[in-house]
């Protein structure tokens, strides 16, 4: 598979996407053969097509791409890892920062590689908590390490702009596996990216 990002690619659309817009535009009442809106069926298919574009995409082989024997057995952090993604209950954007730790266990992972994970997953119909569950997963699984950890931080446009209409609230989610379920080291994880270093 390529590395280039997917925005690079000329992304086709079916004229049955199209039309599924185009039809949505008219029950919402507007006219879709005025001039401002002539073009926006093929955008809006298109633009879903680019977000949605994690289903396309293997993480774990991602992962494999880029892993390396390395005797370092200390914790790996990257944290606020930019996230993007839709909600699936109302095909609304979810946004935030993601923080994700490992511990080495004989394999190390380029460190652009967890940031591409993200991505993968986020760039698909999601609910926060099972986004959290599959990069946690996908990395412990195919990276084998002694631990993984995983926080996402996230406002939600389902809450702010419908709903409750609350501005802003943030929505945490968290997932440990191995050496991060022993609380020490959750907390020395929890503590290095709260940006309250002593």
């Amino acid at each position: 598979m390529s590395n280039r990002p997917f925005e690079e690619y000329n992304i086709k659309v079916s004229d049955n996407a199209k039309e599924q817009y185009k039809s949505l535009i008219s029950e919402l009442g507007e006219d879709s053969s005025r001039e401002g809106l002539k073009k926006t069926p093929e955008r809006a298919a298109k633009a879903m097509q680019f977000l949605t574009q994690g289903y396309k995409q293997d993480p774990a082989e991602i992962l494999k791409s880029a892993m390396f024997e390395e005797s370092y057995d200390e914790m790996v952090i990257v944290k606020d890892i930019e996230l993007y993604s839709l909600c699936e209950h109302h095909i609304l954007p979810f946004f935030g920062k993601a923080h994700i730790a490992y511990i080495p266990n004989g394999h190390i992972v380029g460190l652009s590689k967890i940031p591409r994970i993200v991505d993968i997953f986020a760039r698909r119909l999601q609910v926060q908590e099972r986004l959290t569950e599959q990069i946690l997963d996908c990395i412990n699984d195919t990276l084998r390490p002694q631990g993984v950890a995983v926080v996402i931080e996230a406002s939600h446009m389902c809450m702010m702009m419908r709903g409750v209409q609350k501005q802003n609230s943030v929505t945490t989610t968290s997932g440990f596996r191995g050496q991060f379920e022993k609380i020490e080291t959750r907390n020395e994880f929890l503590k290095l990216i709260s940006n309250k270093f002593s």
